[in-house]
């Protein structure tokens, strides 16, 4: 026992000094250059950091005290709290960084401790260097891509998940004449507690569902079936019909929507105009809640059926053809070919694809807004016409009502169902299952 003990000596005393004062195992083991290097990077890091990192503390946990007055005519600069909760934000983000550097000189005091118990020398610092050059490289590239993507996108995300727990909206809780408060989960029992805000969530939640299925499922099976008619044996200029086929998905979206809402207007539209010349009524395109979306489910199949065709059409080629012939000869049908084979296949081929067509039409954020906007009105909506998805209701409650917090609260579970959503269905896939078999 005793034995034991004394074996370990130098890793736990090393851990200890390390755990204590940042370098100081180091410096126990003998690597003197590597401990100063530590020593001076956290004690630079602490004194210089540590009175702005106070500052950012306290204005992440209070949101400010003080809001901007006018005294005597005067404007009288108070704090922001929108300002200071980014700030705080970053404080913590930079002080979680400061911690990984503690943890890493103590596994680092650990492991060459480890090393003197065992008779060895710790390396020295030039040995340090060249195995972390070769060792670790992939992570000092991946380092810059890391930071990158922690400010750009995580912080970001942080601060939109932040943003649904405080009253941030107007008119009363607008920075920096007045400031924001945390309140808990208000807002979330606002929403689903308030009857206004609840009918406008479910019923822009059910459209929303409902949209990015029909609209995946659609596009899914037309891109399909047309891939399937030009591969079919009897079409000729096969190439010349996947041209043309490819053309709409060749055209910048934002025109071709645009040049649709023109098409599709009610009053000067050039379809409404070929429909009364040829006697009959004007079809409401885009005033009318009902033909409003199916209009963009058509539009919808416009630009997407190409991209699925293409794709279809590769995978159609590479299917085996032994296992038709072998369906011909137990005399199945084209239609139980169809249903039985190539469905099948394609699915097993397209799923992730399909995953993410569904996640993308969910979002689809420029079709609603630049087609319809989200109109015609619904007088039982909340700042939301009968159009509107979640995400261009979330876009509303920003930019035209400013309510920031509920906007926020709606971008929250939408980002839970998404993210529940692809998860299971990536684990259900089977050709997910297949490649973790190999």
């Amino acid at each position: 026992m005793h034995m034991k003990k004394s074996s370990r000596q130098h890793q736990t005393k090393a851990t200890i000094f390390s755990a204590v004062f940042i370098g100081l195992g180091q410096l126990y083991n003998k690597q003197y250059l590597k401990g100063l290097i530590y020593i001076i990077l956290a004690q630079l890091f602490f004194w210089n950091y540590y009175p702005i990192a106070y500052k950012g503390i306290v204005g992440f946990i209070t949101l400010g005290d003080v809001p901007t007055k006018v005294i005597n005519g005067k404007v009288v600069q108070g704090d922001h709290s929108i300002f200071l909760l980014i700030n705080g934000l970053i404080t913590l983000v930079v002080i979680l960084l400061y911690l990984g550097l503690y943890f890493m000189n103590i596994n680092d005091a650990r492991k060459n401790g480890a090393l003197r118990d065992e008779g060895k020398c710790a390396p020295k610092f030039t040995d340090s260097i060249q195995t972390m050059k070769f060792r670790k490289l992939p992570y000092l590239l991946l380092l810059p891509a890391a930071f990158f993507v922690l400010f750009v996108t995580v912080i970001p995300l942080l601060f939109n998940v932040l943003i649904a727990f405080t009253n941030y909206s107007a008119p009363g809780h607008i920075p920096d004449r007045a400031l924001v408060d945390w309140i808990g989960f208000s807002v979330f029992y606002d929403l689903f507690a308030q009857e206004s805000w609840r009918s406008t969530f479910f019923g822009i939640s059910v459209w929303n569902l409902i949209w990015a299925t029909v609209s995946t499922s659609t596009v899914f099976l037309s891109g399909l079936l047309l891939a399937m008619m030009v591969n079919h044996p009897k079409i000729r200029l096969k190439k010349f019909w996947r041209t043309i086929f490819i053309l709409p998905w060749a055209v910048p979206q934002f025109i071709s929507i645009l040049v649709f809402r023109v098409l599709l207007n009610g009053s000067f539209g050039p379809i409404n105009d070929l429909v009364m010349k040829l006697g009959f009524s004007p079809v409401p395109w885009l005033s009318d809640p009902t033909m409003a979306k199916v209009s963009i489910l058509i539009v919808n199949l416009w630009f997407s059926t190409p991209f699925l065709m293409a794709l279809m059409s590769g995978i159609l080629t590479t299917m085996p053809r032994d296992i038709y012939e072998a369906a011909e000869v137990d005399g199945a049908s084209k239609l139980q070919n169809f249903f039985k084979i190539t469905l099948p296949l394609v699915l097993l081929a397209t799923a992730p694809i399909f995953i993410m067509q569904f996640a993308f039409n969910f979002n689809n954020f420029n079709l609603i807004y630049l087609l319809t906007d989200g109109k015609p009105n619904n007088p039982d909506f909340y700042y939301a016409g009968s159009t509107d998805i979640l995400i261009s209701w979330i876009f509303k409650m920003t930019l035209n009502q400013s309510q920031f917090n509920m906007a926020s609260a709606v971008s929250v579970i939408m980002f839970i169902f998404i993210a529940i959503f692809s998860l299971w269905n990536y684990r259900r896939m089977k050709s997910n299952q297949e490649e973790d078999l190999v």
